[in-house]
Formats: C-alpha cells, sequence, structure tokens
C-alpha cells in the first residue's frame, strides 16, 4: 500500500485554512489554487476532513475552518482521514505460500509480529508529529523570506 497524494494535499489544506482564515473565507477553489490540485480531489479531501472531524464548513463570510487546534491535529489524524489502513493493516501479505515448503510453511509465523511492529511504529510517529509544526515551519520559512 501506498499512501496517496491526497494525504499530503489534506495536510496542506489544514495549513492553507490556518494561514487564510484571518484574511478572507476560505473556500474550495481557494485551496484548490494553492494545493494546484484538481478541484474534484480537494473538494472529497475536504469532505474526508470534515467527516473526521477536522474541518468545519459553514456558508458565509468564514467558509471552511478548522474543528480542532491545528496544534492538535497530528499527522494520524490526516492519515486515517485521507488513507487509513484496511483491515488487512498496513501490509499485505501473499495470498498463497507454499505450506509444503519450509519457508512458505512458516513465514507468516516469522513475519506477522516484525510487520506489526513496523506498522505500531508508524502509527506512533505520525502520531507525535503535529500539523501545527508543519504549520509553524511555513511560517518560519516566509519570515526569512521576509
Amino acid at each position: 500500500m501506498q499512501i496517496t497524494n491526497k494525504f499530503t494535499i489534506g495536510v496542506h489544506i489544514i495549513c492553507a485554512v490556518e494561514y487564510f482564515k484571518k484574511d478572507r473565507e476560505v473556500t474550495s477553489s481557494l485551496l484548490s489554487l494553492s494545493t494546484g490540485a484538481n478541484p474534484v480531489t480537494v473538494r472529497t479531501v475536504i469532505s474526508e476532513l470534515r467527516e473526521a472531524g477536522l474541518l468545519d464548513i459553514s456558508q458565509g463570510k468564514t467558509g471552511i475552518g478548522l474543528k480542532k487546534d491545528i496544534k492538535n491535529i497530528s499527522m494520524l489524524d490526516v492519515f486515517n482521514a485521507i488513507d487509513g489502513l484496511d483491515r488487512d493493516g498496513l501490509f499485505h501479505f501473499h495470498d498463497n505460500p507454499n505450506i509444503n515448503c519450509p519457508v512458505g510453511k512458516n513465514i507468516h509465523k516469522a513475519l506477522d509480529a516484525k510487520l506489526m511492529k513496523i506498522q505500531d511504529s508508524m502509527n506512533s510517529q505520525m502520531n507525535e508529529i503535529k500539523i501545527g509544526d508543519v504549520y509553524n515551519d511555513i511560517i518560519s520559512e516566509l519570515n526569512t523570506e521576509a
């Protein structure tokens, strides 16, 4: 499984909502321009982030806003909203290892716990990194450009 580009678009959208909220109404059109992504993709990601409780969408002056403080939104929150893991998890095991082969017969026992450890580590790391940190890096870059 590969994490799709919708994940990074989701992170971008959250940062753009935070950045633009003070100056203008945040719309899907603005976010599409900011991300450079297809408007249909942007609306899909917005919808997924809203369903996950990360975005608030109102008609009128405010437009799209954050439902949670950006400092409290993790990479894992965005990943779960956008891509998430299916019931098989991060790794999809090949379907039919040969049970008559000494390797094929034992591969699950030898590999499953190790793959779960990798998945747990990824989840832990993604949970530790907050979108607010990404946003702060953007602001720092803007300040060095000025």
